[in-house]
């Protein structure tokens, strides 16, 4: 029978392994991304001290390789690829001796010769298997075992070296437990690191040798404890939480750097010692996804590394911080794919981040009662308008006006919807800087920062509140906040932009789009070839399925594929052509100007006094504002940016109607039918039965599919109208009488 190294050698030489490159917009740390192998499931890649050879374990079945076993493989000659385990059994987690000559790694192999059967998944999760016969050997580059290490029952696994060349830190349940433990270079001085339950592993040593950065899955319930001591009894783990941890080399300092949720592991330390990259698929709402994040080594400023592929991990940084070498099933040629691609590192500016401290004390703020919900015309109003100024000028913005960056407007304002004759003189400021990189083209902004007040205008959602203070955390506290960061970014970043921006806040939008109406009548004239708006608009309520509307996509060819390509990993987002809504975008579009609208969607708090800032997801704000980012920041590389009018409702007004329904739609088009988001009480929706999450579907004789068709058919009825109303809730379709 020809000899494992035999048969691979003889499929290597047939495999061509030719180097390809990509690009992806997002990946800003990673330029010159190669892949370095074609075929099977490749991970777990580790640089040589010198930073000139990699260590890998491989699974290919055209390599007569069934099961993980250990290659090496020679950055400076792709086709240089060889065995070093014996092919015997398998084995995971190789790594360089600090001579370059020698690989360590695990193996099962006098365990028995076959591939050890893998475990299946227990009750539907997925697990990974403890392999009891797992020792750490010491093996030479030409593939001969020269020492064991460890020779004791159970399993000894995930052996790493520091980089001082002093100590190999590794994963045993010598103890009973999955626990971290250290031993000399030479295999002796035995001490055990971690003593907490749960699966500690996959550490990897700091820079200075100082300190382990691992995973750990620490269960806490009594139900999680029983679950993982039960599937350890089989010799087996379910790795679907897990977060990432810090200690001294001795143990000392345990501390718990994420906090996400799900899977987090296979943490790698900057060669900084500030900084943590590691896989995780916290953000993942559906399906398999995982990501390279960063993160610092206090735990603060998360941010994403890769966005291509459902499936990146196993980071490790050269010995020089030039490289990172990771697996992904970027590039696939079949499924179940997994291949190791190598690129040069990049340190991006890390003001180019939205800060999470920020956005919360701007939401805090602008929500307190302090500012009794920023009613536009009033004394709260012009305190909320004097601290964005402030913010403004701290960041070196241009005032709107010589000195002020305040525009002041007047307009009368509609106290009673059903009477247009009642109303009353009122007058707002917006707030407006200007970053001038001496550009060709301007990029507006915006958001609004006016919401009810105490309801003196009569638009609040829930009946009787006048008096009552409407703070606005979402609506819209979270977009005037993510105008802010950005407006931080852009003035504090490193580089000058192919854009001037706008930054503006405006007022009077709950009144009807007052402020923005007033910019939009002039902005092309005071400001050099606007070429696009981008409005924040209620960004503060995340939902658990990560949803969110994109609107006004269609009013340039364009912008579809950036908002497409940019979006942050897990989000479910709805493309919305529509360059008209019931936000300021549509004073911009209205001026032939193109817009995006970006939404978290409404909710039962919407325009009531329960709209407070407990309720916002920092999560979201923080990723919305980094979305934000990169597609301004590409639309300001581009050369043209033609506006379009709006195939979907463009040319639509709002119907006239004498009657309500009491709910508070979903503007979202799912296309089948109206999602409700709140329901009044009181209003003759809750009174017929009609629930928060239901979809209307028909109205009497109307077909409801989305909110349009829904305004239409109120356009149509009467007040004392007596119509069946048919619903779906949880899949079964009802029917309800509504008297309107």
């Amino acid at each position: 029978m020809i000899s494992f190294k035999k048969k691979f050698q003889l499929v290597i030489i047939i495999s061509a392994l030719l180097t390809i490159t990509e690009s992806n917009a997002q990946e800003r740390n990673l330029k010159n991304i190669k892949k370095l192998t074609f075929g099977g499931d490749n991970a777990e890649a580790y640089f040589s001290p010198d930073g000139k050879k990699l260590t890998l374990q491989i699974t290919n079945t055209a390599f007569g390789v069934p099961c993980d076993q250990i290659f090496m493989l020679d950055l400076n000659d792709p086709e240089s690829l060889k065995p070093i385990s014996t092919g015997k059994g398998r084995t995971t987690c190789s790594y360089y001796m600090p001579d370059g000559q020698h690989i360590l790694y695990a193996s099962t192999h006098e365990g028995g010769e076959a591939c050890p059967t893998p475990p299946k998944s227990k009750d539907g999760k997925y697990v990974w298997a403890v392999y009891p016969e797992y020792d750490i050997y010491i093996a030479n580059l030409q593939g001969q075992i020269v020492k064991k290490l460890t020779d004791s029952p159970g399993y000894d696994a995930e052996a790493v070296v520091s980089p001082d060349g002093k100590k190999i830190a590794f994963t045993s349940t010598r103890s009973g437990d999955l626990e971290l433990w250290t031993m000399d270079i030479d295999g002796t001085n035995l001490k055990q690191i971690t003593s907490g339950l749960g699966y500690d592993g996959g550490s990897f040593f700091s820079p200075d040798s100082k300190k382990l950065v691992f995973r750990s899955s620490r269960p806490k319930t009594e139900e999680a404890i029983k679950e993982y001591k039960d599937l350890l009894r089989e010799n087996i783990v379910a790795p679907t939480e897990m977060e990432i941890y810090t200690c001294n080399i001795d143990g000392t300092d345990l501390k718990q750097i994420t906090n996400l949720g799900k899977a987090n592991w296979a943490p790698f330390f900057h060669p900084s010692g500030k900084k943590i990259i590691f896989s995780s698929n916290h953000h993942s709402t559906r399906g398999y996804d995982f990501q390279l994040y960063m993160i610092d080594a206090n735990g603060e400023n998360l941010k994403q590394i890769t966005y291509e592929s459902e499936f990146n991990a196993f980071p490790m940084f050269s010995p020089d911080g030039k490289k990172l070498v990771f697996s992904s099933n970027r590039q696939q040629e079949k499924a179940r794919e997994t291949n190791v691609f190598i690129a040069d590192w990049v340190d991006t500016d890390d003001t180019e981040y939205a800060n999470s401290t920020e956005l919360k004390k701007h939401i805090s703020y602008l929500a307190s009662d302090e500012l009794k919900g920023r009613l536009t015309g009033s004394k709260e109003e012009k305190i909320a308008s004097d601290y964005l100024s402030k913010q403004l000028k701290s960041l070196g913005l241009q005032p709107f006006d010589k000195n002020s960056y305040i525009q002041n407007f007047d307009y009368k304002v509609r106290l009673n919807p059903h009477d247009s004759l009642d109303t009353k003189a009122n007058s707002g400021r917006n707030v407006i800087g200007y970053l001038d990189n001496k550009a060709s083209k301007t990029i507006v902004i915006g958001a609004h920062y006016d919401h009810l007040g105490l309801n003196e205008h009569n638009n609040s959602t829930k009946p009787n509140s006048k008096g009552e203070i409407h703070n606005g955390a979402d609506d819209n506290a979270s977009g005037v906040a993510a105008v802010l960061e950005l407006a931080r970014i852009y003035s504090k970043n490193k580089i000058v932009e192919n854009a001037n921006y706008v930054f503006a806040l405006f007022s009077g939008e709950e009144d009807g789009l007052i402020g923005s109406k007033k910019l939009a009548e002039t902005i092309k004239t005071k400001y050099p070839n606007v070429v696009t708006m981008l409005n924040m608009d209620m960004v503060g309520r995340l939902n658990d399925k990560k949803e969110m509307t994109v609107g006004g996509v269609g009013s340039s060819p364009i912008f579809t594929q950036l908002v497409e390509k940019n979006k942050p990993a897990g989000f479910n987002i709805t493309l919305d052509q529509s360059g008209v809504g019931p936000s300021d975008h549509t004073s911009f579009y209205l001026k032939d100007i193109p817009v995006l609208f970006f939404f978290t969607g409404t909710h039962a708090d919407y325009h009531k006094p329960s709209d407070d800032e407990d309720k916002i997801s920092y999560y979201g704000v923080k990723n919305i504002t980094d979305y934000a980012f990169r597609i301004i920041s590409e639309l300001s590389n581009q050369n043209t940016i033609e506006f379009t009018k709006t195939k979907m409702n463009a040319e639509k007004t709002r119907p006239k109607y004498k009657v309500t329904l009491g709910v508070m739609p979903d503007y979202t088009d799912h296309g089948d039918g109206l999602h409700i988001d709140g329901v009044t009480d009181g209003r003759p929706a809750q009174l017929a039965g009609i629930m928060e999450g239901d979809i209307i579907t028909k109205i009497g004789t109307c077909d409801i599919k989305e909110v349009y068709s829904y305004m239409e058919c109120l356009g149509k009825i009467n007040a004392g109208d007596e119509l069946p109303v048919t619903f779906k809730r949880n899949g079964e379709t009802k029917t309800v009488t509504v008297k309107f």
